[in-house]
């Protein structure tokens, strides 16, 4: 079966400092575990000029910077003669400041140790 072509593509505001975001290299790290592949051998992270064909299997990342944007991704699965993406657009910061009250609250009375959002969501 044909291996579609994948692309990241990323927005947040004018004052991100970071690129790739945290976000954009985790989409890419699940989507290089999902195809059994290292995403630092086959990222493409900067094309400007001559670039040449596409290596196939690649994941390429694209990343703008405007405005206010809170954060925008998608997932773009290119295929011959079609297209899917899966996309999240944050439009406010309160999601973010919901999910870490929802991280607070599941922390409370839990052990020391190291914990991420896998383990509040129970997806660890």
């Amino acid at each position: 079966p044909e291996v579609s072509d994948m692309e990241i593509l990323e927005m947040p505001h004018r004052h991100k400092v970071d690129a790739p975001s945290g976000t954009a290299l985790l989409l890419g790290e699940a989507a290089a575990k999902g195809r059994g592949i290292d995403l630092a051998d086959n990222s493409v992270r900067v094309r400007d000029g001559h670039t040449g064909v596409r290596k196939a299997g690649s994941i390429g990342f694209a990343t703008l910077r405007g405005g206010s944007v809170v954060g925008d991704h998608s997932v773009i699965l290119a295929g011959t003669g079609e297209r899917i993406t899966l996309s999240h657009h944050a439009e406010d910061r309160a999601i973010f400041a919901r999910g870490a009250v929802k991280a607070a609250l599941w922390a409370r009375g839990k052990k020391p140790g190291l914990y991420s959002m896998r383990d509040v969501l129970g997806l660890s």
